[in-house]
């Protein structure tokens, strides 16, 4: 029998097949930084079995201040199941973790590093199936709206490149997922890095600063194939996901501003539906 990876054909399989979860890793953001204080990964003992149940039983600093973590992501898929030529033996062992504030990613990857490609506010993680993290990033080096990804090789976590082919490409970005049987990836948009680090001021919502479109990307091409707006009613649509059905191409965000939540069903563009 072959090898296998770290994880299973399909969430399903893993909720039948996959042992309980016992830990729970959590990004802490430090608000204060006068004291000295960063933001941590916090590791929760989630085993009902355990003595230390439902307790932080550790905490690990960043060790420079205002990171704000935000997301996360492994190095390898779950779905990373069946060995492969660009990843002969996958081993899911390292968090992802990019920091929102300073243009870090740890593991470790410099500022400098994310400016050589003009690229700054590293958001969104997924390892793919092509050996790389792929980061979704919000902006240029000087923080103005810019929609790219930044892709790393996930043995060495040396920097390769951006994903994006061509000089179409969105204003503004924030989350992304994408179905590769459909030949489609979408991402949201938030707004220009330099606007909403001050703070959420309701004079910024305009089209100029905060984003209100869902855009769809060919995935074996890299290029934008369609754009689609929102409404100023839903503007900053944030977290995007497709339906965990690999064959399925419809899926859903969430809009910040209005409160929205939008259902994209391809026909055979997307299309949106409340």
């Amino acid at each position: 029998m072959a090898p296998c990876g770290p994880g299973y054909a399909s969430p399903l399989a893993a909720m039948k097949s996959g042992p309980r979860e016992k830990l729970l890793y959590c990004v802490c953001v430090q608000p204060n930084t006068e004291d000295g204080k960063t933001d941590l990964l916090a590791t929760v003992d989630v085993d009902p079995e355990s003595p230390t149940y439902c307790q932080i039983i550790h905490r690990l600093r960043t060790g420079n201040p205002k990171d704000e973590l935000h997301h996360s992501g492994w190095n390898v898929c779950s779905s990373c199941y069946t060995p492969k030529e660009c990843c002969d033996n996958p081993v899911r062992d390292k968090l992802i973790l990019p920091a929102l504030g300073s243009n870090r990613v740890y593991i470790v990857i410099e500022p400098s590093e994310m400016k050589k490609l003009n690229c700054s506010t590293p958001h969104t993680i997924h390892c793919l199936a092509s050996g790389e993290i792929m980061i979704s990033t919000m902006g240029d080096k000087d923080d103005n709206g810019k929609c790219d990804f930044v892709l790393i090789d996930a043995k060495t976590y040396k920097m390769k490149g951006t994903w994006i082919k061509g000089k179409n490409t969105p204003k503004f970005n924030y989350d992304f997922w994408y179905q590769p049987y459909h030949d489609i990836m979408v991402s949201s948009e938030w707004g220009a890095p330099k606007v909403f680090k001050t703070g959420f001021h309701p004079s910024h919502l305009t089209p100029e600063t905060y984003g209100q479109h869902l855009n769809f990307f060919s995935w074996s091409k890299r290029e934008l194939i369609q754009s689609i707006d929102l409404g100023r009613e839903a503007m900053a649509p944030l977290e995007v996901r497709f339906l965990h059905n690999p064959k399925e191409s419809q899926g859903y965000v969430g809009c910040a501003i209005g409160g929205y939540i939008y259902r994209f069903p391809r026909f055979p563009d997307y299309a949106i539906l409340f």
